[in-house]
């Protein structure tokens, strides 16, 4: 693929379609503008010489969560079609509008929140309704590249369904420092393509507005381990890293009142029941409350913008799964081969 090529415009991806051996450069048309203007995903495509598995890959779902792009961007940059097998797929931008106007929102919906989509709904459920059936639909595994949102910090964690095999060996071959187990119905673009059996995991890589080199390096080497383990690439060493805690689930911890807020804790910090988590004062300096750790748990992020009103987000909190909860895929450290 050669720098400058033009990208090609379609109205659906269609992998069959692309020639083996090459790597494609598409524009998916989903939807217009009050302009009439098209609104068009750029999207990567490799098709291997050699039959396989679909493998879809999407970032900036929220427009401001940028990480993602340049994750799919060097993964392509290094993939080999001539020695693939299967297809690879990176949509680089889901949330067009929102990335062009730096903004985590379409228009003001929040997409992630609205899949599968209508056909014949408002803006926000079309749009995703299109990205479904021109797109996700013709993956055979999918991983939904996200950051934290503006004003908090992540860790680099994963959602998946930990009871499905496909999505638990993903999570674990991306080696995040935390997984959070998340049955797939709540309306996520995670959840819509585990509903129709495409197993699929959300990969939350660091802090938004900016490129997080040293997860985005640890996050490609996961999708590289994934596509060795489906044989899609030829064999290598895979360090299995350390292994990450497993959380039974999440939640996040609110003020109740307004004013200037202080988080102690750092990401990945386990953090003791009653522990002190956060303070919120006046803007006068007086203490107004301190907010302790409801139970023990595991900091998968947090806020770090002092202004809060209430109802603000403090500290996004896991509970540890019980060790070899039966309900859990144990994690397998893969076999180390070239």
């Amino acid at each position: 693929m050669s720098n400058g090529e033009l990208a090609q415009v379609v109205e659906a991806l269609e992998p069959d379609q692309i020639p083996r051996g090459r790597i494609a450069r598409l524009l998916v048309e989903v939807a217009h503008d009050g302009l009439s203007r098209p609104i068009q995903l750029p999207v990567l495509v490799a098709r291997g010489e050699r039959p396989g598995p679909v493998f879809g890959l999407t970032a900036a779902l929220h427009g401001n969560e940028l990480n993602g792009i340049p994750v799919i961007q060097r993964l392509f940059s290094r993939l080999d079609p001539k020695t693939l097998r299967g297809t690879v797929v990176g949509v680089i931008v889901v949330n067009v509008p929102g990335y062009l106007n730096h903004e985590r929102y379409f228009e003001h919906w929040d997409l992630n929140h609205m899949f599968p989509g209508r056909p014949n709904g408002n803006a926000a459920s079309v749009y995703v309704s299109r990205v479904m059936e021109r797109i996700v639909e013709k993956f055979d595994l999918l991983i939904d590249l996200h950051t934290a949102s503006f004003g908090r910090v992540n860790s680099l964690y994963v959602r998946a369904d930990m009871t499905q095999a496909e999505s638990a060996r993903m999570a674990y071959l991306q080696r995040p420092q935390i997984i959070v187990h998340n049955p797939p119905s709540d309306r996520t673009l995670r959840g819509a393509a585990g509903e129709l059996g495409i197993p699929a995991i959300t990969l939350e890589i660091g802090n938004p507005g900016r490129f997080h080199r040293d997860f985005i390096k640890r996050s490609l080497t996961g999708l590289r381990a994934v596509l060795t383990h489906h044989k899609m690439t030829r064999n290598r060493a895979i360090n299995p890293g350390a292994p990450p805690v497993l959380c039974d689930r999440s939640s996040w911890i609110y003020t109740d009142r307004g004013g200037l807020l202080e988080v102690f804790p750092q990401v990945t910090e386990t953090v003791e029941e009653g522990q002190l988590i956060a303070r919120l004062s006046t803007p006068f300096g007086d203490l107004i409350r301190d907010y302790h750790a409801p139970h023990d748990g595991v900091v998968i992020g947090h806020s770090i913008n002092p202004v809060a009103e209430t109802g603000a987000r403090i500290l996004h909190l896991g509970i540890p799964a019980r060790p070899n909860d039966p309900r859990f895929i144990p994690r397998e450290p893969p076999a180390k081969t070239e």
